[in-house]
């Protein structure tokens, strides 16, 4: 039997099918980034600072309902979601939150502290304060040099647990830079400085009672100690009315030590932004925030808020505070955060440990 020939040409679709192939063969692709714009998602911040307002509520939820420090359950959940930080499209919203949040958090804080309040707490007290502080300070850069940590991990830990915590450790961060050190190791030192801080506000009162400490005494320990302003004062107020207002303005006078301890360190070590070898006006230029902080302070003292104005500041600096710090831990590489250990958790606990020492020596030499 003659086998039948197939005529091509008589089959249109075949001819369509082998011409669409033969196309797609020689036809070059598109580039992925020839896309038509509307095509391609727009880079704003509205991903990564919509995600860092949705986790802070559910940290000030928690908090409310828990009673746990806030700070520290939004670090939790920030490192929970750092695999967010794997999008690019969450970048530029990570980096609002965690700079310009932070920036706005430090001023605000600002409508808490007046010179007056400094001033009410005495020459010798404030002396002995602000050695304590340095000591403190100086306790966190040896415990980072003797767990082989950077001077940097140790000026943040000193910083944060002899100024306000949380608060002193972001300023702090914005001049040492994420260039010098990673944000894991930030990370790690914010969970400490938070954790040492809850657990000081439950054990510093009790520890004031046991040995038997006057009003005014135990007011001075609590504020001086513990690193959080809430719960320095909440830890004053634990023992008694009285310790808790001299506790707040020992606490708030160390608040205002925030400024010049970030100019110093900005002297010291140079700004992270700065290129190495700047001229001397250049490192004499104080970062903006730490400006308006000091303007801020200034107005408060010269003009009598009302009190709702500065509750209503407090809380919205809290709120900004805490974004920036959900920003920043969902920034940190698990994988580093693992690497590193507790070693920078070190400088901390010497720090805090230094604080407490200096703290109780100032109140029985002074008072």
């Amino acid at each position: 039997m003659k086998r039948q020939e197939i005529d091509w040409d008589s089959l249109p679709a075949a001819g369509d099918l082998f011409g669409e192939m033969y196309l797609a063969d020689v036809t070059p692709q598109p580039a992925a980034d020839a896309a038509p714009e509307a095509a391609k998602p727009r880079d704003t911040i509205f991903q990564g600072l919509a995600i860092c307002a949705i986790a802070a509520g559910a940290a000030a939820w928690l908090s409310e309902h828990y009673n746990f420090p806030i700070i520290l359950l939004g670090l939790l959940i920030g490192l929970s979601l750092s695999f967010v930080a794997r999008d690019p499209r969450s970048h530029k919203g990570l980096d609002f939150a965690s700079r310009t949040c932070l920036r706005f958090g430090v001023v605000l804080l600002g409508l808490q502290v007046t010179f007056a309040q400094i001033g009410s707490l005495g020459v010798q007290p404030f002396a002995a304060l602000a050695a304590i502080m340095t000591v403190t300070f100086l306790a966190g850069i040896l415990g980072a040099r003797l767990v082989g940590q950077s001077n940097y991990t140790g000026i943040l830990a000193g910083g944060a647990t002899a100024i306000c915590g949380a608060s002193a450790a972001m300023a702090l961060y914005g001049i040492i830079g994420r260039e010098r050190l990673n944000q894991s190791q930030f990370a790690i030192t914010l969970v400490v400085v938070s954790l040492a801080s809850a657990l000081a506000m439950s054990l510093y009162p009790i520890l004031a009672e046991y040995l038997g400490l006057s009003d005014q005494q135990a007011g001075f320990l609590i504020g001086a100690s513990i690193h959080d302003v809430a719960q320095a004062i909440g830890g004053g107020y634990a023992f008694s009315e009285a310790a808790g207002s001299y506790a707040a303005i020992v606490k708030l006078s160390r608040v205002a030590m925030l400024a010049p301890v970030v100019i110093i360190t900005g002297l010291a070590i140079g700004n992270a932004d700065q290129a190495e070898g700047s001229p001397l006006w250049k490192r004499l230029a104080l970062p903006w925030f730490i400006v308006a902080f000091f303007g801020v302070v200034l107005l408060n003292s010269l003009v009598a808020m009302p009190e709702p104005v500065r509750d209503s500041a407090l809380s919205l600096s809290k709120g900004l505070l805490l974004i920036a710090v959900i920003a920043t831990a969902m920034r940190s590489r698990m994988d580093l955060l693992l690497e590193t250990g507790i070693r920078p958790a070190i400088p901390v606990m010497i720090a805090t440990l230094t604080s407490l020492a200096a703290s109780f020596a100032v109140v029985m030499l002074l008072f």
